[in-house]
């Protein structure tokens, strides 16, 4: 019933994806995102390591071996992309010059505090570009899968891993929900096909607000 990452990154190409703005898309499940840009709209792609303007991935026998995004994936550039240097780019972030941030989430509280960047039982990870762009940009957005490989729920009352950003998310995708962040608590706006109101709360330790208008994914 759960939606795969692919389906998951088509939603949010679909959703949040719209003419004329810039997106920054993080390391993992995000990085999905740019395969389904809509081909009808314009969206600049912006990435850490210094590029503006790239799109989707190229064909086999077209890959330059230095184009890539920020996740090092190799990618192809749109007519006016530019080069510049990794602290320029940081500029634009923290800057507010970057409408939409989508990042992967391994917490996010009630609140919208989301951690995102180790688990200290693994004593592996790093926060990257991940602090920045929670905070710079002017709407975040979290990918993730809604429980954890032990069946503990990833939206959380109070995340327990260490904080990348405070009250940054403002909605949250997984694999069987859309969720917004609100000052009233989270709301539950859609479900995965297939999947109940109630399957998707017993898989959340909050306490969720059904919208008055709660329905099922289109994809």
């Amino acid at each position: 019933m759960a939606l795969t990452r692919e389906l998951m990154a088509i939603k949010v190409s679909r959703e949040e994806l719209h003419d004329g703005i810039t997106v920054n898309l993080g390391a993992g499940m995000p990085a999905l995102v740019y395969n389904y840009l809509p081909p009808d709209i314009e969206v600049l792609l912006q990435a850490e390591n210094g590029v503006l303007g790239y799109n989707g991935a190229p064909e086999l026998d077209e890959i330059d071996r230095d184009v890539m995004n920020a996740s090092g994936f190799y990618v192809t550039l749109l007519p006016g992309a530019s080069f510049f240097p990794s602290h320029v780019s940081f500029h634009m972030i923290t800057g507010g010059h970057v409408d939409v941030g989508i990042l992967g989430g391994l917490q996010v509280s009630e609140l919208g505090d989301l951690a995102n960047w180790i688990v200290p039982e693994r004593r592996f990870g790093s926060i990257g570009g991940a602090m920045n762009v929670a905070v710079g940009v002017k709407r975040l957005i979290v990918m993730m899968e809604h429980i954890d490989h032990a069946g503990r729920p990833k939206i959380v009352k109070e995340c327990i891993y260490p904080l990348t950003a405070v009250g940054c998310v403002k909605r949250i995708y997984t694999d069987l929900a859309v969720i917004d962040v609100t000052i009233e608590g989270l709301v539950l706006r859609e479900t995965a096909p297939g999947v109940t109101p109630e399957q998707v709360e017993a898989r959340t330790e909050p306490k969720l607000i059904r919208a008055a208008d709660l329905k099922e994914m289109e994809l």
